[in-house]
């Protein structure tokens, strides 16, 4: 069986990394800050009752699969959706972002094509880009062919009393999952492992299409449904489902969250499972079709979902909140 550890990324070692990285930058801290390690978003008190939201992230090895199929229109739009979708889940509203790009040389072109993807994610989160930094570093990076990294960071803004951090959810509340548009930006390093072991880049599979054009499918982004179900609607936690997958729905709050009616995974999740990765590293790894998670009681359900219908967006009910701490798939615990 082939796992995230084995592909390179020990998830239970990063997370040691985190928490001693944590201890350092948390002696930078005042009391204007309200939350500044180990949420989806830092939160600085200003002026006029509100915080100021800031969160940081890149594309991650995603960027490999645009390098082999030299197309490079839609990195950009993940840049945005890994750095909005997380600002959202505090309730924060996203109005300022910078990129980074980092490359082994200068290629105008590539550069041009990447722009253009951060600037559809950037209108479709309703939020402008006020700069950037473009580095070029040729002894940084081993490949001889042109090689590049791209991160981001976000600021947003959100009234003192009306952040989410999961601290109002309860057993009894229902897990609603918004429809992901496939692997996303995260678990890349074992999705290549396994699928490029076995597939080319330009190979295509029945009911998927081109391998490399399906790995390359933008992230969803999720500002507009989210806000609007944060303005309208009792939400007690919501959840970006990226790096660590649904094992990340207990940095909300250490309770008992229960996956018991997820839907069908995507194609491609399915083949990658296929090849030889057990359906517990597929929940602990990657979204399986479910890129976000609200959390509201069980009276709000429709209405959340009659609001992500209103945007066009798939939503599920996929599970609920119990007393017993820890994230389950059915009755088998992923954490």
């Amino acid at each position: 069986m082939i796992t995230y550890k084995s592909a390179g990324v020990d998830v239970s070692r990063i997370k040691k990394s985190q928490s001693a990285i944590g201890r350092i930058i948390s002696s930078t801290h005042s009391g204007m800050v309200k939350s500044g390690f180990g949420h989806y978003a830092g939160l600085v008190g200003i002026h006029g009752g509100k915080y100021l939201a800031t969160h940081t992230d890149g594309v991650g090895t995603k960027v490999i699969i645009a390098n082999l199929l030299k197309k490079y229109d839609t990195v950009g739009i993940d840049c945005v959706a890994m750095n909005v979708n997380d600002i959202i889940c505090i309730g924060a509203t996203p109005i300022s972002f910078v990129d980074y790009i980092a490359a082994n040389k200068n290629n105008e072109s590539v550069f041009v094509d990447i722009a253009k993807g951060l600037a559809v994610g950037a209108k479709k989160s309703d939020m402008p880009i006020v700069g950037g930094e473009t580095a070029i570093m040729p002894d940084l990076f081993e490949e001889k062919k042109f090689a590049f990294d791209l991160a981001g960071m976000v600021a947003g803004i959100v009234d003192k009393n009306k952040v989410i951090m999961g601290n109002k959810i309860k057993p009894g509340d229902i897990i609603i999952g918004l429809a992901s548009t496939g692997i996303h930006s995260n678990g890349y390093s074992l999705a290549r492992k396994v699928l490029l072991k076995k597939y080319s880049i330009n190979d295509t599979v029945k009911g998927l299409g081109k391998i490399g054009l399906a790995m390359l499918t933008p992230t969803e982004i999720y500002v507009k449904p989210v806000l609007d179900v944060i303005s309208k609607c009792q939400v007690h936690g919501l959840a970006n489902i990226t790096g660590g997958a649904f094992t990340k729905l207990l940095r909300l709050k250490r309770t008992g969250f229960v996956l018991d009616m997820m839907p069908e995974p995507p194609k491609i999740m399915q083949l990658i499972e296929n090849l030889g990765v057990t359906t517990e590293e597929m929940y602990k790894t990657f979204n399986m079709g479910v890129g976000f998670c609200i959390v509201t009681p069980k009276s709000e359900v429709n209405k959340v979902m009659s609001i992500c219908t209103k945007h066009k967006l798939v939503s599920y009910e996929i599970g609920h909140v119990s007393d017993k701490t820890g994230v389950f798939l059915n009755n088998k615990r992923l954490a």
